[in-house]
């Protein structure tokens, strides 16, 4: 594994290619696929089927609390001027354009 660090869950930190081989992976292997975490550990060697599930679990279980609106969107530098020098993404609520 590429990273000892321990998340606040208790569980190991993936790396951003870990993750990236999971979402790869789960594409491939959906909910009605025969012995899918199996076979999702597998596509990313290095990872156990309970390891792979479990994270499914955590990633389900973040997305539906921002779903709720648990998660307060930050507080991104606001412009109100045209300037295209970084990403602008209009806010949600006010119209502005957030510079990321």
């Amino acid at each position: 594994m590429a990273s000892s660090s321990i998340t606040s869950r208790g569980s190991p930190t993936w790396t951003a290619k870990e993750n990236k081989a999971f979402e790869k992976a789960l594409a491939i292997y959906d909910q009605d696929s025969p012995d899918r975490w199996a076979n999702v550990a597998r596509a990313m060697g290095g990872k156990t089927p309970e390891e792979v599930k479990k994270h499914y679990e955590i990633l389900v279980e973040d997305v539906t609390y921002i779903e709720n609106g648990h998660v307060p969107f930050p507080n991104y530098k606001t412009t109100t001027s045209d300037d295209n020098r970084g990403s602008n993404i209009n806010a949600q609520d006010s119209g502005t354009k957030v510079v990321v």
